[in-house]
């Protein structure tokens, strides 16, 4: 069985990481201040020793001494005076051929002087460490010269005195009450400083350890790249931090987008509007319809506080085109169920007059209710010869009535047959223009819709008319682009019907646009079947 041992946490892997550098760091503190501290004792006991030499190698009593065969015993008192009254560490005076004639180390006399440097035995001084007997001194090697008439100038000896260095654990002992105070108070300022740091990133990291920040970032990951819906997010001043795949694709974005303003990207109008949260219901956090590139797109932002807002994309264009391929058959089963209602309606009258006994009532009723249809039905035959288009508008006509709104075929309605292809978009564009101007005029008093029908060689032109209060002429241009709706529910599918119809009209060479009450799309067709 393997032990589960506990990980360390984030705050004492950095705490630890900490001291290990404030170890590192007082040790080349403490490093420094003992070669500091050697380099003062040589300067300071460097030139102690040198102006002791120099001294000592004036003094005529050295001079006298040297010139006799064999000194007396004025220069062995003389060198224990200096040394007793200097405090150095040994006072050495050596003859002419270096041979030490006197020492404060007795083992040293009679023995050859060593030499710091040749040029001390040709008149030069010398100073600097020297290891003597054994042990390493810094010492100050000085010529005694002649300074009388018969040997003046020429050299009768040399002096050396020397001062014990003393060994790096003397001077970290020495230097140890003050070493102490500094490292122990870095030490304090380091680990007071370590363990506030390490709580300052634990709270930006939101008390997450580093397994777990990484996992966040892994199912992040997962998350973004492994849904087929786009995401797109912006810091405050809309630039773009994140976006995955589909939400690149989406909204027609190049590879390098992470880190560009929308204005870069020209990205304007009402995507812009959506995505920046210009637009009042989108920073609401309720669904948009947008048209992009060819799509239409229901998009969702909810802003970030501090982080900027977050952009959820679905592509409704496959719904939208299938919904365009179901036309044909929803339109007819709102015309059965339309008439149904309307049959059951009528039925209901004809039996209640059965019953009160007004027969001649019934065949009147009966005999208006079938020259309504044969004029209505009359009426589309002759000037709409596409199928599918007059389905579309006997449904459509069916459903007005059950609202309470009268739909009228313009007598100036000339329509031919088309391909089915083109008959299944012009049907589509004129169930949702129809279908929006039912929504807009229904509340009002003697409402109507009027439906206008023409085409040329090439081009089918479709105009709706409708008794309702029209679009206001500052959203005119933009209706189309922003998925707009005259129905009185805010739903996020609301508005795909205008969003589709353009779309429709742009990919058949034309455009839809609208003036008050009437909205006019023209479309380019391959002719007539």
């Amino acid at each position: 069985m393997v032990a589960n041992l506990k990980r360390p946490t984030l705050a004492g892997q950095l705490l630890v990481l900490q001291l290990a550098i404030i170890v590192i760091v007082l040790v080349a503190v403490a490093a420094l201040s003992l070669a500091q501290s050697a380099a003062t004792f040589n300067r300071v006991e460097g030139r102690r020793v040198a102006a002791l030499a120099e001294q000592l190698a004036d003094n005529p009593l050295i001079r006298a001494q040297l010139e006799q065969p064999a000194p007396g015993a004025a220069l062995p008192a003389l060198v224990q005076a200096t040394q007793t009254q200097s405090g150095v560490s040994s006072v050495t005076v050596a003859d002419t051929r270096g041979i030490v004639v006197d020492s404060t180390d007795p083992t040293l006399v009679r023995e050859r002087l060593p030499l710091g440097d040749q040029s001390v035995a040709h008149g030069r001084s010398w100073s600097g460490e020297l290891r003597l007997n054994g042990t390493l001194e810094l010492v100050a090697q000085v010529p005694v010269l002649g300074d009388q008439h018969d040997n003046l100038g020429r050299q009768l000896g040399v002096v050396v005195i020397g001062e014990v260095s003393p060994t790096l654990w003397q001077r970290a002992l020495d230097a140890s009450y003050n070493i102490g105070i500094y490292l122990g108070l870095a030490s304090l300022v380091g680990l007071t400083g370590s363990w506030l740091l390490a709580r300052r990133i634990k709270r930006q990291t939101l008390g997450l350890e580093p397994r777990e920040i990484a996992g966040l970032a892994e199912h992040r990951e997962a998350m973004l790249y492994g849904i087929a819906e786009g995401v797109i997010a912006l810091d405050p001043h809309h630039r773009i931090t994140l976006v995955n795949a589909p939400g690149r694709a989406l909204l027609d974005l190049p590879e390098d987008c992470v880190g560009r303003s929308l204005g870069e990207l020209d990205v304007d109008g009402r995507l812009a509007e959506v995505l920046s949260g210009g637009d009042a219901s989108s920073s609401r956090g309720r669904d948009q319809v947008v048209v992009r590139a060819g799509r239409v797109l229901v998009m969702n932002r909810m802003s970030v506080t501090g982080l900027g807002s977050v952009t959820t994309l679905r592509d409704r264009t496959e719904l939208a085109q299938l919904e365009r391929e179901m036309g044909s058959f929803r339109s007819t089963t709102e015309l059965l169920r339309a008439q149904a209602h309307e049959f059951a309606n009528q039925l209901h009258t004809i039996s209640g007059l059965i019953q009160i006994g007004e027969h001649d009532e019934v065949v009147q009723y009966v005999d208006a209710l079938a020259r309504h249809r044969e004029s209505l039905d009359l009426t589309l035959t002759s000037r709409v010869h596409d199928t599918a288009v007059a389905a579309l508008l006997m449904a459509k006509s069916a459903q007005a009535a059950e609202r309470r709104v009268r739909l009228k075929i313009s007598e100036r309605t000339s329509l031919d047959r088309l391909e089915p292809a083109d008959a299944a978009d012009v049907a589509t564009v004129v169930g949702n223009l129809v279908d929006n101007a039912i929504d807009a005029c229904c509340s009002g008093d003697d409402a109507w819709v009027e439906v206008e029908l023409r085409q040329d060689t090439s081009t089918v032109e479709i105009v709706v008319r409708d008794s309702g209060p029209g679009v206001a002429e500052s959203l005119a241009r933009e209706v189309f682009s922003h998925g707009f709706t005259t129905k009185v529910a805010e739903q996020g599918e609301r508005g795909i019907g205008l969003a589709l119809t353009r779309l429709i009209c742009t990919r058949h060479g034309g455009e839809v646009a609208v003036t008050g009450a009437m909205f006019t799309a023209r479309l380019t067709v391959g002719g007539t079947s």
